[in-house]
């Protein structure tokens, strides 16, 4: 049975053809008994930015908006419809900063699974994690959804300021392999 934080947990109705029979159908699916029509679930494509300079520092920012609203983060956020996930990428440094970063510039780290609460919803993401290596400090420029940028030292740096679970697995997962 489906519990409540499923993203299919509150979908009753069909969206093909409106029947509430909208039932389960395995852990991650809804099928409709009038119409047949199955809708299947599946982590929506999200991207996270480790930006870091030459000084030892990385880019952090403040998140404006719940989920975690007020704790620190990553730039990022979720890849756009018929989007890489390098684009995506790129256009939420640009969105979020003010930095303009190639795709060539970009080096995938890893992924982590992520639930974020939204509108009442957990939507399930797959967050994919890339590193971005710049020159001095570059002058960011908050934009969207995200606070005030600022460049911390990695060394101490302070992962349990970050809200959201996946940002710290993640971060905890990078700097265990910067030391390997």
């Amino acid at each position: 049975m489906m519990q409540p934080d499923h993203p299919l947990y509150k979908f009753r109705f069909c969206p093909i053809c409106g029947a509430g029979a909208f039932a389960e159908h395995g852990p991650n699916a809804r099928k409709c008994g009038a119409c047949g029509f199955t809708h299947y679930t599946n982590p929506r494509g999200a991207t996270v930015a480790v930006i870091v300079n030459d000084l030892g520092e990385m880019l952090t920012g403040w998140r404006q908006n719940d989920p975690a609203k007020g704790t620190r983060d990553l730039v990022g956020g979720f890849i756009d419809l018929d989007e890489t996930a390098e684009e995506g990428m790129c256009r939420e440094i640009r969105e979020e900063s003010g930095l303009e970063i190639a795709p060539c510039d970009l080096r995938y780290l890893f992924s982590q699974p992520n639930r974020y609460p939204y509108s009442g919803v957990v939507c399930r993401t797959i967050d994919l994690f890339f590193e971005v290596r710049v020159k001095g400090r570059p002058i960011a420029q908050a934009n969207d959804d995200i606070g005030g940028l600022e460049w911390i030292p990695l060394k101490g740096f302070p992962i349990g300021e970050f809200g959201l679970a996946s940002v710290r697995r993640g971060l905890q997962r990078y700097f265990s392999q910067q030391k390997q």
